[in-house]
């Protein structure tokens, strides 16, 4: 068996999306990330409860053309530096690519789930759209869906549905204290 983790997807998960006709769109200037309220102390819990944290970001405006790779690598340094997140990985790629690493493939959590000896039964993918949800799930993870109400398909049976990281954080310590075993502390004697 290998460690418990929590993939999170980046925008609109832990940082602010620009929603422009009902669809997000990832920041394209380093002024512009910002990360949304409650994302650092959700991702604090994460790691006090033991689990290993780690971002995982499709990216296609590099590809694109429309941001440079410095430009987004300076984001997730400040993602480093403000959060206790153990990894970010990122799909540089444009939407037609055809890589492995671009969400919904699992191509990034699988590298993740090698390079860091996870076990992706005992771990969570948290996304706001679909194809990180199909992602989690290709990879073997339970999945939380962050409805943030965009005009575009709803995954169709994640695990569970929250509002906010926050929301889906205190939805995976619970289902962790629902499945702990029994230890001496928490058992009670009959009388």
């Amino acid at each position: 068996m290998g460690r418990a983790a929590v993939f999170l997807d980046r925008d609109g998960v832990i940082n602010r999306s620009e929603v422009r006709d009902g669809k997000p769109y990832s920041p394209r200037a380093l002024d512009d990330f910002r990360l949304l309220p409650g994302s650092v102390a959700a991702i604090d819990r994460l790691k006090q409860a033991g689990y290993l944290v780690v971002v995982v970001t499709n990216q296609p405006d590099i590809g694109n053309g429309f941001v440079a790779r410095e430009v987004v690598e300076a984001m997730h340094r400040r993602l480093r530096e403000r959060t206790l997140v153990d990894d970010v990985r990122m799909c540089p790629h444009s939407q037609g690519a055809g890589c492995d690493c671009r969400k919904p493939r699992p191509g990034m959590l699988l590298a993740l789930v090698k390079d860091w000896q996870i076990d992706p039964a005992s771990s969570w993918m948290v996304g706001d759209r679909g194809s990180d949800i199909v992602a989690g799930e290709a990879a073997g993870c339970r999945t939380i869906f962050i409805d943030r109400g965009y005009r575009e398909p709803k995954p169709a049976a994640p695990t569970m549905v929250a509002r906010t990281l926050p929301e889906a954080v205190e939805a995976i310590l619970g289902h962790q204290r629902e499945r702990a075993p029994a230890t001496p502390s928490t058992v009670r004697r009959r009388q």
